[in-house]
């Protein structure tokens, strides 16, 4: 009988190889899925900041693309571009600039040299971007020369659904 105490039993030894396989598989398990959660919001973060800049960029484009000739069409798209005060603060000046550009035959265009993100909150739905851009603006008909001009700006633009619009723009001095 005392062979038989010594001998260690079947079920006991399966037990412990089997707590030793699956304490170290769970905690792989678990690692394992939580570097790809970090990684997807990482992956996610990287798209926003992108998406963030893309938006300013394309608002700003909007802003320096104006002809007499397509007006109407010009200060809808900026409009439609955009939300917010941003959106507020052109569609409250349009007609104005749309009478200004038709009496003076103005055509404005214009190109983005650089846009960078300054900030983005922690919610990923609001972000500043700086951006630098110049145009050049010309009159039909007139014997002044064209004009450069030379932008700085700070806009703001915000995650609606999914999708980023200028929603501030300021000056930079």
């Amino acid at each position: 009988m005392a062979q038989h105490a010594a001998r260690p039993r079947p079920r006991r030894r399966r037990l412990t190889v089997l707590v030793f396989l699956l304490v170290p598989a769970a905690v792989l398990g678990f690692a394992w899925v939580r570097v790809g959660a970090e990684l997807d919001q990482a992956r996610g973060a990287a798209l926003d900041r992108v998406a963030a800049i893309q938006a300013a960029q394309r608002y700003a484009l909007s802003l320096l693309a104006v002809s007499h000739r397509t007006v109407d069409r010009d200060v809808e798209r900026v409009i439609e571009s955009s939300t917010g005060q941003a959106r507020a603060d052109y569609a409250r000046d349009a007609e104005r600039l749309k009478a200004a550009t038709r009496a003076n035959k103005a055509v404005q265009t214009g190109v983005v040299r650089a846009a960078g993100l300054v900030s983005m909150d922690a919610h990923r739905s609001v972000a500043r971007v700086l951006v630098v851009a110049d145009s050049v603006v010309s009159w039909e008909g007139a014997k002044t020369a064209p004009q450069d001009r030379y932008y700085r700006w700070n806009v703001e633009v915000t995650k609606i659904d999914g999708l980023w619009w200028a929603s501030k723009l300021e000056n930079v001095p």
